[in-house]
């Protein structure tokens, strides 16, 4: 009977160590942080749960905030029917997050928070912060040659710095490829076949080297292959183990021909299926695929001390094309508007086909703005607007969104909220309720 009970403790302790390991395995975060490679460069160990201060994330008027943020949506999005996400956040605070419409149309297969989007030309943000984690690591320097890495390509004087920057003065592949009517667009192209052809075919610069921007998507497409270079890896590996996994965008990846049977179509306004093409399989330029919270994670992150080496995360949102004054110019991967007040936002947009998007990261408020759409639209870009809730940007529309019709209620939403504010700072210094209309006006410039 004594062994009998004795065996009983046994299995029972057995079963309940099981039990407890299992559990452990599935919820650890430091388990899951073992997991992850870290022989190579990567953004690794930031700590989201400190990330941020209560006063980053809050703020009195959240809550008006929040109701502006809804208007929008309601007026602009969803009156315009449109198809895809969009989040908005203080810090970790999250005052918008909706989504509408279809990943598959013909399946009526609704967009959720899980559903990975192309973002088009936003997946050059994450090309550059490859390349400058491999900065960081001392694999290259930016002034580094192109040929250095690439030999066959025929450009000598062409530097990593000028491809991140756009200005190299290659033309676009896409261009290059109608113009020299060599390639079978029955099939798709590799970043291979880019440099070959480009090789081969050696077509002229269009600018002297670094003497003016001009965006080309070909500066990106050659950054992918550096980074296969350099990691061993191809880029949809190297950007896996570099940044989704460290950073926990579990629903992001690099579109490769695997990939293609179940990757989020896009389409028309009308909803007619958009056709891949020879071009669909180039990266580096384009085609990740994520999702707003993905991104948002992204922009988080770029706020952790540890993320980046900050004289190189201050050069990615460094203007470098200054022949022309204005307010719109590029960093290293990423477009910046500069204000005469020296506010500065950052940012990206995106467009391949039916797929828009942007990527907005105010580094003074530390809000994000992130909108993915899989329908053709300019509604993604309206966004950018919205930073004037958060901060003294007096925004005038893009070109991308010049013609956007955005609805008057929205325009007479976000104008009251900064009358609100400018009464309210007024009031404070002069006990006036009086408001400067023209100064407003200009603020607001949406």
């Amino acid at each position: 009977m004594c062994k009998k009970t004795v065996l009983l403790i046994i299995l029972t302790c057995s079963f309940n160590l099981f039990l407890f390991n299992c559990k452990e395995s599935r919820t650890s975060p430091k388990n899951n942080e073992q997991r992850i490679d870290q022989t190579s460069p990567g953004f690794y160990n930031i700590n989201f749960t400190t990330l941020f201060t209560k006063k980053d994330s809050h703020a009195p008027n959240d809550l008006e905030i929040k109701k502006l943020l809804n208007t929008y949506f309601t007026k602009v999005w969803e009156e315009q029917k449109s198809s895809g996400g969009i989040i908005v956040a203080r810090g970790n605070n999250v005052l918008l997050e909706k989504y509408t419409g279809y990943a598959n149309i013909e399946e009526k297969t609704p967009i959720t928070s899980t559903t990975p989007m192309h973002v088009a030309s936003v997946s050059k943000v994450l090309t550059s912060l490859a390349i400058l984690k491999l900065v960081e690591a001392d694999k290259l320097d930016l002034s580094q040659k192109v040929d250095s890495f690439l030999p066959s390509f025929p450009y000598p004087e062409i530097t990593i710095h000028s491809l991140l920057t756009h200005r190299s003065g290659l033309p676009n592949y896409a261009y290059v490829i109608d113009e020299i009517k060599s390639w079978d667009k029955s099939k798709r192209l590799s970043n291979e076949d880019i440099l070959n052809l480009f090789a081969e075919y050696k077509p002229a610069i269009q600018w002297k080297h670094d003497s003016h921007f001009s965006y080309s998507n070909t500066n990106f497409a050659l950054l992918a292959l550096i980074v296969e270079k350099i990691t061993n890896k191809s880029f949809p590996e190297a950007l896996e183990q570099m940044i989704f996994k460290p950073l926990g965008m579990n629903h992001s990846y690099i579109l490769q021909e695997k990939d293609l049977p179940h990757a989020t179509p896009s389409y028309y306004a009308n909803e007619k299926l958009f056709e891949l093409n020879h071009l669909d399989l180039i990266y580096g330029d384009k085609n990740l695929y994520t999702t707003p919270r993905d991104l948002l994670r992204l922009s988080q992150a770029m706020y952790a001390p540890n993320f980046l080496r900050k004289d190189l995360l201050e050069h990615m949102f460094t203007p470098y094309s200054n022949e022309k004054p204005g307010v719109k110019n590029y960093g290293l991967g990423m477009r910046i508007m500069v204000f005469d007040n020296g506010k500065k936002i950052v940012y990206h947009t995106g467009w391949w086909h039916g797929s828009n998007a942007i990527f907005i990261h105010l580094l003074d408020e530390k809000v994000t703005i992130i909108a993915i759409g899989n329908k053709l639209s300019k509604a993604m870009y309206s966004s950018l607007r919205l930073s004037s809730l958060f901060g003294d940007y007096p925004l005038e529309a893009p070109d991308s969104i010049e013609n956007d019709s955005i609805s008057s209620l929205s325009d007479k939403a976000i104008l009251n909220h900064k009358t609100s504010k400018n009464k309210t700072e007024n009031s404070a210094k002069s006990g006036s309720t009086k408001t400067d209309k023209k100064k407003l006006k200009s603020s607001a410039g949406l």
